[in-house]
């Protein structure tokens, strides 16, 4: 089946934290898909037994003990694997594939992600309505150069088909040791057959912010300075880091430079990220007003409000993005589009409306709660069909060299 781009933008399933292959995801809000909340106190109880509802487990103690008594190899009855099998059981009942349950060891894989460095290829999973699929290659790592894909659906990992495949069981095995090869069967909607990609893994360091200043857009030997300020994606240093190249910008183009013209912010395939990220990103060019609104199950709404004193307001800007745009990026591009601060320029996003809060287990696992959703400033969400640009502009994939999206950005920056 052919993922066409309506697909990708209605895209129904990205991880909250967005899983990364040799990356775990980005944890949105406390720790990034998606987007989180501060993680809940530690300890959570998690007795079998609920006698509030009168839940009846002897069917459970049942099976349990047949196994026990009658499985073939007795070797495999691990009692704290079963026990772990069927807490990630009852969380998939849900089918909710943001809420999920994390062992004690790949909750801690995902909090060593977190250092920044690790051995893996630098792809973002998720799943789309035809499976499991790369969401974004990360910038500058083996898979970006290995030519994969927003959008490739990916059909076997090591010749281990991906159909009943979970993201951890995925992520497991694209990831690896520094230098060792891994096998990807992908399918791409502008190729007809599936087809093969080695891809050698590498270290992966993954920063926040990237920011340059361009020079050479207008045809002159010298032209005003353009900042390019690119956010790859909303984690723990993200905001230090911002911090870092604010100042820097500030430097080199004040807003009264007649040598600059203005900022690119740069979203595109940025996952997302912390809520709280978000609205520390958008107040640095929103002098007041809602950033994102939350809704809660009862369907009550609350505001999120610029929080603090902005050092680019005055500044031009426009915003780029695209199908790789997800969850605390889309907060931050709809908080600037329906603000009237920028024009948004690129493609419709992903499309991540929902909130997570990691609440941490006892014996070291995590557990992910889809808790609330969060809407655009004037009450729409994006779920499942993204945020629409001002401009439609897209990147022709057989000329990779040429950017369109960011063309258009330098020249609409140059008009205003």
């Amino acid at each position: 089946m052919r993922l066409t781009l309506k697909q990708i933008r209605r895209a129904a399933f990205i991880l909250a934290f967005l899983f990364l292959a040799g990356w775990t995801g980005f944890w949105l809000g406390q720790k990034s898909a998606g987007l989180f909340f501060p993680g809940s106190q530690s300890g959570s109880n998690l007795s079998l037994l609920k006698k509030g509802n009168e839940v009846n487990l002897d069917l459970f103690w049942d099976v349990w003990n047949r196994l026990e008594n009658s499985f073939i190899d007795q070797s495999k009855l691990d009692s704290e694997k079963m026990i772990y099998g069927a807490i990630e059981g009852m969380v998939a009942s849900l089918g909710d594939p943001y809420t999920s349950f994390l062992p004690p060891e790949e909750n801690q894989r995902s909090l060593q992600d977190l250092a920044g460095s690790f051995g893996g290829v630098g792809i973002q999973l998720g799943f789309l309505e035809s499976g499991l699929a790369v969401i974004a290659p990360l910038s500058q790592t083996p898979a970006e150069e290995a030519g994969i894909k927003a959008g490739d659906l990916i059909l076997k990992i090591d010749d281990q088909e991906t159909l009943a495949m979970s993201l951890p069981q995925a992520v497991n095995l694209i990831r690896g040791e520094e230098g060792t090869q891994v096998s990807l069967i992908l399918k791409r909607e502008s190729i007809k057959e599936p087809f093969e990609v080695k891809v050698t893994r590498g270290e992966i360091l993954v920063k926040s912010v990237e920011v340059d200043f361009l020079n050479d857009w207008c045809g002159q030997s010298k032209c005003p300075l353009v900042t390019h300020l690119k956010l790859i994606r909303f984690g723990d240093r993200t905001n230090e880091e911002w911090s870092e190249a604010v100042a820097l910008i500030k430097k080199k183009c004040p807003v009264e430079s007649s040598d600059c013209r203005g900022i690119i912010l740069d979203l595109r395939n940025n996952p997302g990220g912390y809520l709280a990220s978000s609205v520390f990103i958008a107040s640095e060019f929103l002098p007041s007003g809602t950033v994102a609104q939350e809704e809660d199950s009862s369907g009550r709404r609350q505001p999120f409000l610029v929080n603090r004193q902005g050092s680019l307001l005055k500044h031009s800007l426009v915003v780029l993005v695209d199908q790789g745009s997800a969850s605390a990026s889309e907060i931050v591009a709809g908080a600037l589009k329906e603000n009237q601060r920028a024009a948004v320029i690129g493609e419709a996003t992903f499309g991540k409306g929902s909130i997570q809060d990691l609440q941490d287990l006892r014996g070291g696992g995590g557990l992910y709660i889809t808790t609330n959703r969060w809407l655009l400033p004037g009450g729409q969400s994006v779920e499942n069909q993204g945020l629409e640009p001002d401009y439609l502009v897209e990147n022709d994939p057989d000329r990779p060299e040429e950017d369109n999206q960011l063309q258009k950005a330098i020249e609409i920056l140059s008009s205003l």
